[in-house]
């Protein structure tokens, strides 16, 4: 058996069996081991960015491990804006790299690069396979590695001629890994300041399950503390007959007044609050002055144990409020943020996932979903723009018989609309509705929040902000990646696009006009 071959069915073996790719010369070996180990399905996409996002999607939604192949150093280069958001998010994530047989190392060919430098900027295990006869055990300690933690990337390179060598053998699955228990003095002091008055519960990580959000509900409920959720959930059950719980806002400014007042601030797992950028007289550390921090779980702690193990000591015969279901359409009229985003909310499929890369509409958007149907959220956990359209590609493999909803920025759907392709070779159920006013419109609300001043539309300044001269024509890039698209500029049009996208098959593209924000 060769190297490749036995990689493949190992990763298979421990209950990997989706690999997105966009492989190179070194990985055809691996590509050949998906006709000899049919039980991998391998996904192809047109740029590395979108196969890392896809399997940071497809981890969140599984619960398991996902596996993406690159081509050598550069390959990885082109990956590594979201393998950081998948690092951010806690996602277990194997990145197979494919590097050049090890004699031909020393000829510094074109594509020679440190690949393990480049890997370990986000990953948190790295390993490169030296013999053939490792790389099935290698294969699973990648998968365990990736587990480990609550969830990170494990990143295994494997030289060409070790991929094409004879001598390898697939090792026994991998038993799954488990989360570490609560600790019950963690729990002990997140319930005695729970009902202290005051208290704010700050979830995010593994703690946004339906059944860890059920808890902290019921918690809420007793006690009287607030709820929210971290600013970009990596994986959120939410929706009508689940706990209300607002998200943090996204400016410093305002999460602050979210948290004024809290005497106490649980994080179940949640990292403490911090600004995304540092501004001129404005705090990076969110805390409250004099509020107590009690860690409950982090990200590696079974985080559902533990929201359960404080309901029943704070909240044991309480239960949970639902939010209402109360999503109504829009009136008719000219399309905006608000409107837009109401549209979504009020067409959106029973047990959809939504996909939120919709930047500067994102605080309209969480509130309006919060009483829509029930449904589960992925957001942009580590900031690195273009997440959008590969998270739509690994949600649909994931879960096929969910339909799967992108609410997506214009500029930041241009970093990798290359994803469409996928969707639609695939033929997944994927509706996305593409924002588009024309313009990077959060960079024009951060231009005045530093401090620098507000860019005149028609200035230099406000040149390096906008889409035009010439807009993007997102109906037909969508067209031309072979997914069907409309345009809109009404709420009334927009509905009518909302139906038609859910009730056909495969996938779609919405191009929604509203006016530029800033």
């Amino acid at each position: 058996m060769r190297g490749a071959e036995a990689l493949v069915g190992s990763l298979v073996g421990a209950g990997v069996d989706v690999c997105f790719m966009n492989p190179g010369t070194s990985e055809m070996h691996f590509v050949q081991a998906l006709d000899d180990v049919p039980e991998m399905r391998g996904v192809l996409t047109l740029f590395e960015g979108v196969a890392t996002g896809a399997a940071d999607a497809h981890a969140r939604i599984t619960g398991r491990p996902a596996a993406v192949l690159l081509h050598l150093g550069p390959g990885l280069g082109n990956g590594l804006a979201n393998l950081h958001n998948a690092r951010r998010a806690g996602t277990p994530l194997v990145c197979v790299v494919g590097a050049h047989a090890t004699d031909h190392v020393r000829h510094d060919a074109p594509l020679e690069s440190d690949i393990t430098a480049l890997a370990r900027t986000v990953s948190g295990w790295v390993h490169t396979c030296g013999d053939v006869r490792d790389v099935a055990d290698d294969a699973v300690r990648a998968v365990a590695a990736a587990a480990e933690r609550g969830g990170r990337v494990a990143t295994l390179v494997l030289p060409a001629d070790v991929s094409w060598s004879e001598g390898g053998a697939a090792p026994p699955a991998l038993p799954p890994a488990a989360p570490f228990p609560p600790a019950p003095s963690r729990v002990a002091i997140a319930a005695a300041a729970a009902p202290s008055g005051g208290a704010v519960i700050l979830l995010g990580g593994p703690a946004l399950t339906e059944r860890a959000m059920d808890a902290a509900g019921r918690v809420a409920a007793a006690t009287g503390a607030r709820l929210l959720v971290e600013t970009f959930p990596r994986c959120w059950d939410t929706g009508a007959g689940r706990p209300r719980a607002d998200k943090l806002a996204y400016f410093a400014e305002q999460a602050l007044e979210q948290l004024d007042g809290a005497s106490s601030l649980v994080l179940a797992g949640a990292r403490s609050p911090v600004s995304f950028f540092g501004y001129p007289g404005i705090p990076g550390d969110l805390v409250p002055d004099g509020a107590t921090v009690v860690g409950l779980a982090d990200a590696a702690t079974d985080a559902e144990a533990a929201l359960e193990a404080l309901a029943v000591e704070v909240a044991p015969d309480a239960a949970a409020e639902p939010a209402p279901r109360d999503a109504p359409e829009p009136a008719p009229g000219p399309l905006d943020v608000r409107s837009l985003c109401a549209a979504v909310a009020a067409t959106l499929p029973e047990d959809a996932i939504v996909i939120d890369e919709s930047l500067t509409a994102a605080a309209v958007l969480a509130p309006a979903l919060q009483t829509a149907a029930p449904h589960t959220q992925l957001a942009l956990t580590g900031g690195a723009i273009g997440q959008g359209p590969p998270a739509a590609v690994g949600a649909a493999v994931a879960a096929p018989d969910r339909s799967v909803v992108a609410v997506q920025a214009d500029g930041s759907a241009l970093y990798t609309l290359q994803a469409l392709w996928t969707q639609a070779r695939e033929q997944l159920d994927v509706t996305t509705v593409l924002i588009n006013n024309a313009a990077y419109a959060i960079l024009r609300v951060e231009l005045a929040r530093t401090g620098v001043g507000e860019a005149a539309h028609s200035g230099r300044a406000g040149r390096m902000l906008t889409l035009t001269d010439p807009t993007p024509d997102f109906v037909s890039l969508a067209t031309g990646y072979g997914v069907p698209a409309r345009r809109v500029e009404t709420t009334e049009d927009l509905l009518d696009a909302l139906r038609w996208a859910h009730d056909e098959p495969g996938p779609h593209l919405i191009e929604a006009i509203v006016p530029a924000v800033g």
